[in-house]
């Protein structure tokens, strides 16, 4: 099967749906809430804090049990929970905005909350479905798409809801939002189930027997390096971009400066990134990808310290705003690139009878530095300095590239759970 006969299938088709409904209440909650509750003058301090309620994102995997064991009627165990959740969201999405910033603050947290948690669990789902969608040689490319898709999601509430909110009242833009998850529900509908390789018997079963196998068919060796490198391997990465807008704010950018090139220079970069990379994979094999894409990786996290070098500028000139582009050009790629890889990776250490609940597992530790450890950057700038904590990125960087060597050398033959 020529390359072009692997991208334009169904199961590709799949994927791009999988990604968009999966990122839309993400990004709804990252770029759209935090816009809103701005323009009825909520706070900065109160908007800060609700960053927390997208713990349901890092803690997924203790709920994901529940969804391996039971299914809901009719649809299947995939099927059901997928179209559960969606239908859940579109509600949770249009209500949001009947609220009053100023008078139903509280209301707003806890259906924000409501919308992260089933965000997370449809997350569960859509991940299980996806590894047990896609055959052995299509999970890079296949994750690919599904990342690069999640990404373009973001332009919804990120981009068009936004730019509707200065037409319309707040409860007609999160209606109009809350119909983008029409397409994923229209899948859901018309998909078929995946056939069950293994329905635990009780949910005791399906607490302990993924945990079990993982260990049992890694040892506990192999599965600690495993869970080390998931922590790792994005951690230097995720660290240097977790304050990447005061940054360009204080080498002397402007927000409209920055608006403009990180929009074009960040998101464009990053989708062409995680689709070269999943391309790539198919001749590289997951293994290489991880070696080589890391190493864009680290590049990027030197192109932010480069350009701290060049210290604040008082007038910005046209030279500088390339310098710009170039840093989050750079950045955007090497995630993408770096990401495609990364999940394509968890999809093959997960074994196909226990999806949900592994790569649950997998996915919640490696949100775990863009949830806590991120939390110390502004710590570490004001310890530091921006050279210096880039620097420091990149130290961190270097354990996820040595964990390579144990858990994805480079002329290893590649298996997956099946072939052992």
């Amino acid at each position: 099967m020529t390359l072009w006969q692997t991208l334009f299938t169904r199961r590709m088709m799949i994927c791009v749906l999988t990604g968009f409904t999966s990122g839309l209440p993400l990004y709804l909650l990252l770029n759209l809430l935090p816009a809103w509750l701005r323009t009825e003058h909520v706070d900065l301090r109160v908007i800060g804090a609700m960053a927390l309620i997208q713990f349901p994102y890092t803690w997924k995997f203790l709920w994901s049990p529940f969804l391996d064991r039971y299914a809901v009627p009719l649809l299947g165990r995939r099927r059901g929970w997928m179209l559960l959740t969606q239908v859940a969201l579109l509600v949770v999405i249009a209500a949001l905005g009947g609220f009053s910033p100023q008078r139903d603050l509280s209301m707003i947290v806890l259906f924000a909350t409501l919308l992260a948690f089933l965000s997370a669990t449809q997350d569960i789902v859509l991940d299980a479905y996806r590894r047990e969608l896609l055959l052995e040689h299509e999970l890079g490319l296949g994750n690919a798409v599904h990342v690069n898709a999640y990404r373009i999601a973001g332009l919804v509430p990120g981009a068009l809801s936004l730019i509707l909110a200065d037409y319309l009242p707040w409860d007609s833009v999160f209606a109009i939002t809350a119909l983008f998850m029409i397409p994923g529900m229209a899948m859901t509908l018309l998909i078929t189930e995946p056939p069950v390789l293994h329905t635990p018997r009780n949910l005791r079963d399906a607490v302990v027997e993924p945990f079990l196998e993982f260990i049992q068919r890694q040892g506990w060796q192999g599965a600690a390096l495993i869970l080390a490198f998931l922590f790792f391997y994005k951690l230097g990465d995720s660290l240097s971009t977790a304050l990447a807008t005061p940054f360009y704010l204080d080498m002397g950018f402007s927000k409209t400066q920055i608006g403009l090139i990180a929009k074009n220079a960040g998101l464009w970069p990053a989708v062409i990134g995680a689709l070269l990379g999943g391309i790539w994979m198919i001749k590289l094999g997951i293994n290489r990808a991880l070696w080589l894409f890391g190493i864009v990786q680290v590049l990027s996290i030197f192109g932010f310290y480069w350009l701290a070098t060049q210290g604040h500028h008082d007038t910005i000139a046209p030279a500088h705003l390339m310098q710009l582009g170039l840093v989050i050009g750079l950045e955007a790629l090497g995630v993408g690139l770096g990401t495609a890889a990364f999940v394509a990776y968890i999809a093959r250490t997960t074994h196909p009878a226990y999806t949900a609940t592994q790569f649950a597992l997998f996915t919640s530790l490696a949100a775990v530095p863009r949830t806590f450890v991120n939390a110390t950057a502004g710590w570490l700038v004001e310890l530091l300095g921006w050279n210096v904590f880039f620097l420091f990125c990149v130290l961190l960087a270097i354990p996820g590239m040595m964990l390579l060597a144990k858990v994805a050398p480079w002329d290893a033959p590649e298996h997956t759970p099946l072939t052992g």
